[in-house]
């Protein structure tokens, strides 16, 4: 039996992993042996999130008052929350991956900005590129037109070289 300051201390943990989240994904950890737990933690510290087993009595307290309140709802069973704390999709996307690979788990919902995403919307949240891809795309579109203007400008220099040098080949000859 849980000593209430062992309560409390849990307590003090969830809220301070609450508050410091973007993204809050919840999943269903069943299958998963100790090992596998502790991998997927590895795998989502690389990536600026973190993964706790919760006490879902604990958890609902933990979020009352705050903006993850409404994760309450998809606190059942055995329960695993993956907060991610820098990019909003990198959480997800661990989590996702990691399921898909050990076929084992599954993702059952998510809070982002307040609102709660079904298992659907957060698999769906997984699959968005990251903020690094999207500056990428965004870059890449910016400098096509750029590209393109450079690309025409040297084929016409290197036309008109070439005819020079034809035009000069022909005259020495």
């Amino acid at each position: 039996m849980a000593t209430k300051q062992f309560k409390n201390e849990k307590l003090e943990y969830y809220k301070k992993q609450f508050e410091n989240a973007k993204v809050a994904v919840v999943a269903d950890y069943r299958g998963l042996s100790v090992e596998e737990i502790t991998e997927l933690r590895r795998e989502l510290q690389k990536n600026d999130a973190d993964l706790t087993v919760t006490k879902n009595t604990l958890c609902k307290v933990a979020v009352q008052g705050s903006q993850f309140e409404a994760i309450s709802e998809l606190m059942q069973g055995p329960t695993a929350v993956a907060f991610g704390y820098g990019d909003e999709v990198a959480a997800a996307k661990v989590l996702a991956k990691f399921i898909k690979e050990n076929k084992k788990g599954e993702i059952t919902g998510a809070v982002l900005e307040g609102k709660v995403l079904n298992a659907d919307e957060a698999k769906k949240l997984a699959s968005m590129p990251s903020k690094e891809e999207l500056y990428a795309k965004i870059l890449g579109s910016i400098n096509s037109p750029a590209s393109g203007i450079v690309f025409g400008i040297n084929g016409v220099m290197a036309a008109l070289t070439r005819a020079i040098a034809a035009v000069r080949d022909q005259k020495s000859a």
